[in-house]
């Protein structure tokens, strides 16, 4: 079976991956029937909102969840027939800490390597070379209690690189830590990536930290809705944004849609507007509006708005609507 883990062929190959919970009313479909081919060497991201089926991807593609249906392959080793040989060929980094806190650095990091059967010889020298690669050979001997929450994330980016895996699948890396610090995470992550040479699969929901990601496919409701570069999906958008605070929003809608023929749409407090040339547009806006307009800003593309025009709400916007069944709680991407 090792045969089919030469250089050759993508690190990640998904077709038709379907995952169902439950069974009758309450059968949650999680993942609808996904597509993905990410290469070997590429930094690839899952973007969207919690609930997305985002984790639940990751979790089917580590051999944690078995598919309802469709087949999934790391590379060339199938998840379900060969979870063994895929387990041991790739790095973990869940969304949850499973950091044992009163235990050292290094002792977190030695009981990994010998789970994962790493020869005793070379494992001390691995584990200094993981530790000063996410910055943390000082800080080895200390209990991992006493470490910050960015401290503890790089301590597990290390943990997953420990037995020099093939592909790194990162999921929501930097939830919770400020932005500074997940800034300086994914600064270690471009270094380790460039360092160790393997396949980064990350989800996040963040969107500056999908525009670290060579390619992204943007995920909802259990689906691939676009799927390119960054500045690819960008440019497919086209429009500037237009944002302003009004006097009264709703007048403000009414007047875009019969003085300019624009449906426009209070999204965060604002107003928002999708036009060709946002610049251009801003003075005839002031002149024939006929609302007070107390703040205006203009933008290129992000890809919020790339989410924005594939499913016709933002990032946020999805993740504070509806709430989701018990069990897809528990087990949908978050």
């Amino acid at each position: 079976m090792d045969t089919t883990t030469g250089p050759s062929g993508p690190a990640v190959s998904v077709r038709g991956l379907v995952k169902r919970y439950g069974s009758g009313e309450k059968q949650v479909e999680a993942v609808r029937g996904i597509d993905l081919e990410v290469a070997r060497g590429e930094t690839f991201g899952f973007l969207g909102p919690n609930g997305a089926g985002k984790s639940t991807t990751i979790n089917i593609l580590c051999t944690l969840v078995e598919p309802t249906a469709g087949d999934a392959e790391v590379v060339g080793l199938d998840v379900v027939r060969d979870r063994a040989a895929v387990r041991r060929r790739i790095g973990l980094v869940f969304q949850d800490p499973t950091l044992d806190g009163p235990m050292s650095g290094e002792q977190n990091l030695r009981f990994h390597q010998e789970l994962y059967g790493v020869d005793r010889r070379r494992a001390p020298g691995r584990r200094e070379e993981v530790l000063r690669m996410v910055g943390l050979w000082e800080r080895r001997a200390d209990e991992v209690r006493t470490y910050s929450g960015g401290m503890r994330r790089r301590l597990e980016i290390a943990r997953g690189l420990l037995h020099s895996p093939q592909v790194l699948f990162l999921d929501e890396p930097t939830i919770g830590l400020d932005p500074q610090t997940r800034g300086s995470i994914w600064d270690y992550v471009a270094e380790l990536h460039h360092t160790e040479e393997i396949t980064v699969f990350v989800t996040t929901h963040y969107m500056d930290e999908a525009e670290h990601c060579d390619r992204i496919a943007i995920m909802n409701e259990g689906r691939i809705v676009a799927l390119d570069t960054p500045d690819a999906l960008k440019a497919q958008v086209g429009a500037d944004r237009v944002t302003i605070t009004t006097d009264d929003d709703e007048a403000a809608l009414r007047a875009l849609r019969t003085e300019f023929g624009l449906e426009g749409a209070v999204r965060e407090g604002v107003v928002s507007i999708a036009v060709p040339d946002g610049a251009g547009f801003v003075p005839r806006l002031f002149d024939r509006l006929g609302v007070g307009i107390r703040s205006v800003t203009v933008t290129r593309p992000s890809l919020d708005d790339v989410f924005l025009a594939h499913t016709g709400t933002t990032i946020r916007d999805a993740e504070t609507g509806p709430s989701m069944h018990p069990m897809a709680m528990r087990m949908r991407g978050r």
